[in-house]
């Protein structure tokens, strides 16, 4: 843990990590922010010049500055961020809270299927400058395909050169920016926010299509927040003072070259590549394109982050995670990588250039951002802040972001629908797998475990019945160690009595907080019954398998627990017996009394269950190891059928 310390206290190392990871997103928008303010064919005035950048330094500094690096970045879950973290703090507060989160999880997936094809054109179509008859397509969809192809492999090499390429990137982009101002200082009264209200109070109708462009500006802000966990607070603040100043300057540079071309519409100009003299431009490109993966890389790293913690929370189903290299928080989902490289294409093909892009981003974050203020809040009632600074923080950013939103919503026929409809999927496969679990637990019955010890002793010890392990394990769902399910109970007596030298029964909990390693041992039955509490925190990975063989050698060491088979011909080698774990899978029986909903939440449940991963490779068992029973979900009472004898 002492390296994942490290980063978190304010160093050189540290403040260029964090220019590589975090702020690829925001770091990459003067690539487009001003094309789509001024869009296609709007002619440019100077009151659109001075209101946009007005606009923009205005949302940075409301909307990333104030609310995610200064307020936002407090709520920090033992050193780790993202709107799951976030949930974790608050969700003891209330139930409702898991529909804000999810919907914010999802849109920040939606969104990740949309950065990487946005960014990487707009570097690219830089090219269209130079060589008028480029294919931009091609080279995008192969950058994109090379991205997720080296996911696999760690990004550890990549992320080393992350910080000094985005330090290069922010600082070109200050130079070019002041080689402008400097022509044309006029250009910093944009500063004063009366520029942004007459612009937007000016016409009401483009007011709306104006801002749902400015919103660019601080769509990685969320991103941001997300890679708390891999930079640290200290970090973050200090190296976003330089990032902005870069991108402040960059975006008054381009306002000195647009006003110098007043009258005119930008007929497919980009503001961006027109700071750089001709001779740079192809390195300017080269930059540019650099960053742009970098960007992406930051938003796939994200997304495995988010799932991996949807998991561990119940939220979705369970995924192979891997772990290819020893860095913390480093993680790689195969299932999720190649869902937003087909979810990346489909968006290359479908709108081909990053103009129109555009359209389909933004609505997702403002949507995320919404949620994020809503979970804020709650967050910062916990923290016992004064009611009316909370009142005031919700009202600001709840006009703020339901403006950006409406602003968002005059996109959606020209490509937000894709968006929503992404957000609209992952949003079905989240909550249909936390309301399936909320079924199923409806029919777990428990009963009392202590009814059973007589038995159980009785049967351990009856050598009539074939033994059918030595050690026999099963993991429980009963939080309390009186009980237990009635289905154990049923497959350990019932279904075909197994007899053992020792039952064991592992339970799991996952904690609020992220790194939690706990565990706790019960002897219900001194020798033949034990229980084992698992205390994991949600970015603990689950191997259960592992786990539980280091806690039995720590009991055997301590001598209170033997495991040497009791066989008379092995004992006398102290040969150690053998272990045998039994996953009880739940099957829906035809007899059920669910309501319709209910019916079709299961079967969705049971479509995802066989997408997914088993649970025996969920919790990482060596699978030569483990028995599955399927056992039925719902057992019908046999009083309901009325039989009537007549012979």
């Amino acid at each position: 843990m002492a390296h994942h310390k490290d980063l978190h206290k304010l160093s050189a190392a540290g403040l260029l990590i964090s220019l590589g990871i975090i702020y690829g997103d925001i770091g990459t928008s003067p690539l487009y922010v001003f094309s789509a303010i001024i869009g296609e064919r709007s002619v440019i005035t100077s009151e659109l010049i001075l209101g946009g950048v007005s606009c923009i330094i205005w949302t940075l500094t409301l909307q990333t500055t104030l609310k995610y690096v200064v307020i936002t970045l407090r709520a920090d879950n033992k050193g780790e961020g993202g709107i799951f973290s976030l949930f974790s703090l608050v969700r003891r507060k209330a139930r409702w809270l898991i529909i804000p989160a999810t919907i914010g999880g999802c849109a920040l997936l939606a969104d990740g299927i949309i950065t990487p094809p946005i960014t990487i054109s707009s570097a690219i179509e830089g090219l269209a400058l130079k060589y008028p008859n480029i294919q931009v397509m091609p080279i995008v969809i192969a950058i994109l395909t090379g991205l997720f192809v080296i996911q696999q492999f760690g990004t550890n090499l990549v992320g080393k050169a992350f910080g000094p390429i985005m330090f290069i990137w922010f600082t070109m982009m200050a130079v070019l920016g002041l080689n402008y101002i400097v022509t044309y200082p006029e250009i910093l009264k944009s500063v004063n926010p009366y520029y942004a209200y007459k612009l937007l109070t000016s016409d009401h109708y483009s007011a709306f299509f104006i801002l749902s462009g400015v919103f660019l500006c601080t769509t990685g802000a969320e991103a941001l927040y997300s890679d708390l966990g891999h930079c640290g607070r200290s970090n973050i603040r200090v190296s976003w003072i330089y990032v902005k100043t870069c991108l402040i300057l960059n975006y008054l540079g381009q306002g000195v070259w647009l006003s110098q071309h007043i009258g005119t519409t930008l007929h497919g100009a980009k503001p961006f590549y027109e700071l750089m003299p001709e001779w740079f431009l192809i390195y300017g490109i080269a930059i540019a394109t650099m960053a742009a993966i970098i960007a992406s890389q930051a938003l796939i790293t994200g997304s495995f982050t988010l799932i991996a913690e949807a998991v561990r929370l119940n939220l979705w189903p369970k995924v192979k995670i891997n772990y290819p290299t020893i860095t913390k928080g480093q993680l790689y989902v195969p299932s999720v990588n190649w869902l937003l490289w087909a979810g990346c294409l489909v968006v290359v093909f479908l709108f081909k250039e990053s103009i129109r892009m555009e359209a389909a981003y933004g609505l997702s974050i403002t949507v995320t951002m919404l949620m994020t203020t809503i979970l804020v809040a709650i967050y910062l009632k916990r923290r016992k802040f004064p009611t009316y600074l909370i009142g005031i923080f919700l009202t600001v950013y709840g006009v703020i972001e339901l403006t950006f939103l409406s602003g968002n919503l005059a996109k959606i026929l020209h490509g937000g629908w894709f968006t929503i409809l992404l957000g609209c999927i992952l949003f079905s496969v989240m909550w249909s797998w936390s309301e399936a679990r909320k079924i199923k637990n409806r029919f777990v019955k428990f009963v009392e475990i202590d009814d059973y010890f007589p038995i159980l002793s009785e049967l351990a010890d009856d050598n009539t019945v074939p033994k059918y392990a030595s050690q026999l394990i099963y993991l429980t769902s009963a939080n309390f160690n009186s009980e237990i399910e009635s289905k154990i109970m049923y497959s350990i007596l019932q279904k075909q009595p197994k007899r053992a030298d020792v039952y064991w029964l592992v339970h799991v909990d996952v904690t609020d907080e992220p790194y939690t390693t706990e565990y706790k041992v019960d002897f219900l039955i001194p020798g033949k019954l034990i229980r084992i509490d698992f205390k994991l925190g949600f970015r603990v990975e689950q191997r259960i398998n592992v786990l539980f063989r280091l806690v039995v050698e720590e009991l055997v060491r301590k001598g209170e627990v033997d495991i040497t088979s009791r066989y008379p011909s092995l004992t006398k080698h102290k040969i150690v017996g053998d272990f045998r774990f039994i996953i009880l899978e739940k099957v829906l029986s035809r007899s059920n009394n669910l309501s319709f909903r209910d019916k079709i939440i299961m079967a969705y449940y049971f479509v995802l269950k066989k997408l997914s991963l088993s649970e025996e490779r969920g919790f990482g068992l060596d699978l030569s190891f483990v028995t599955v029973e399927k056992v039925p979900l719902i057992i019908t009472p046999p009083d309901e059928i009325k039989l009537k004898r007549i012979g």
